[in-house]
């Protein structure tokens, strides 16, 4: 723990063990890509106060995997992100299809420095999309990179 500070609750929730099915966010880096991540899965209109909350990536899961899809998944980050997180500064945003790599479906998987976020359901690598958001936090002194793969 950084100095006894906490930010705020990390996404998304792990199951444990030992009861800690809450974990906290350690830094403001962490919590800034817990927020990245909390606003690309959350559905639109799903929030009753913020009904503009969210995207609507969980549209495009059986779309054709052309350039217009793929055009269509990097607006709908850009609006959402340019709206609630204004301290993320996005980069770049790369769309392809996904190469099947044996990763369990609706969930979190981790390679050597990365972690990719499936969406939930059962989903067929031929209608999956692989999307890696670069980005840049612009809210500290100094900036910091970071990126998140997310598999639709």
């Amino acid at each position: 723990m950084a100095n006894g500070k906490t930010y705020g609750i990390a996404f998304p929730f792990n199951s444990s063990t030992e009861g800690d099915y809450l974990k906290l966010t350690q830094t403001a880096n962490d919590e800034i890509r817990t927020d990245l991540i909390h606003l690309l899965l959350t559905r639109k209109g799903s929030r009753y106060f913020l009904p503009d909350f969210g995207t609507r990536l969980y549209e495009y899961i059986f779309e054709p995997l052309d350039t217009p899809t793929f055009n269509s998944i990097e607006s709908e980050i850009r609006e959402s992100c340019e709206k609630y997180l204004p301290q993320l500064r996005i980069t770049s945003i790369s769309v392809k299809a996904y190469v099947s790599e044996e990763t369990e479906s609706g969930g979190v998987s981790s390679g050597s420095n990365t972690t990719e976020y499936n969406m939930p359901g059962m989903g067929a690598d031929e209608y999956t999309a692989k999307v890696k958001i670069d980005y840049v936090i612009t809210d500290d002194v100094f900036s910091s990179k970071d990126f998140v793969i997310l598999n639709i």
